[in-house]
């Protein structure tokens, strides 16, 4: 699928990712690396974003490659063509310089409010583990949030990206209001 985001420009959102963790240890050593592997669930892994296969190799020993149609998922209408699912060989232990943007910005998620205002929040997806970093609010590093937040401002430019985030967005505010409805009524 084509994607306005050039290899360059990943790279260089790789390169700054690299230098920031949600918490000052590795937190994978809260959870067992829960989100690294496979558990339970041998179809985990991700999806890489528009282009973002330009800056992997399809025959990296460390990854397991898919591909997919986008129309045959849940992607927005305007996602067209191949989409490309990886998931690790070895679990947790990767590259972590080579970690896709959705792995190195967990658990924040990017939301498009309505006046297209962009936000960092939780994310929200079902996930076969729990995310102690959620579950129990440890506080994120300040750098983290903000370099994470820099980075989907600069992902968001593409088309097809934005389509994805405001879809997701969409589906958040939607469930927050059917929240709220159950509870007044």
């Amino acid at each position: 699928m084509k994607s306005t985001i050039k290899a360059s420009t990943y790279r260089a959102i790789y390169r700054l990712l690299d230098r920031v963790s949600p918490i000052d240890c590795d937190c994978g050593t809260l959870c067992g690396a829960a989100c690294c592997t496979n558990g339970k669930d041998d179809d985990m892994g991700i999806y890489l974003l528009p282009g973002e296969e330009k800056i992997h190799v399809g025959e990296d020993d460390w990854l397991i490659w898919t591909k997919d149609r986008a129309q045959d998922y849940d992607f927005p209408e305007s996602w067209s063509g191949t989409v490309y699912f990886v998931k690790c060989k070895t679990p947790p232990h990767c590259p972590r310089e080579k970690r896709p943007i959705q792995c190195r910005t967990y658990p924040l998620a990017p939301h498009i409010c309505e006046d297209g205002e962009l936000l960092m929040v939780y994310n929200d997806i079902d996930t076969p583990y729990r995310c102690p970093l959620i579950d129990e609010e440890i506080e994120l590093n300040d750098d983290f949030v903000r370099a994470t937040q820099t980075v989907w401002a600069h992902l968001v430019r593409d088309p097809k990206i934005y389509d994805l985030v405001r879809e997701d967005s969409i589906r958040r505010e939607e469930a927050v209001a059917e929240l709220y409805e159950m509870l007044e009524g």
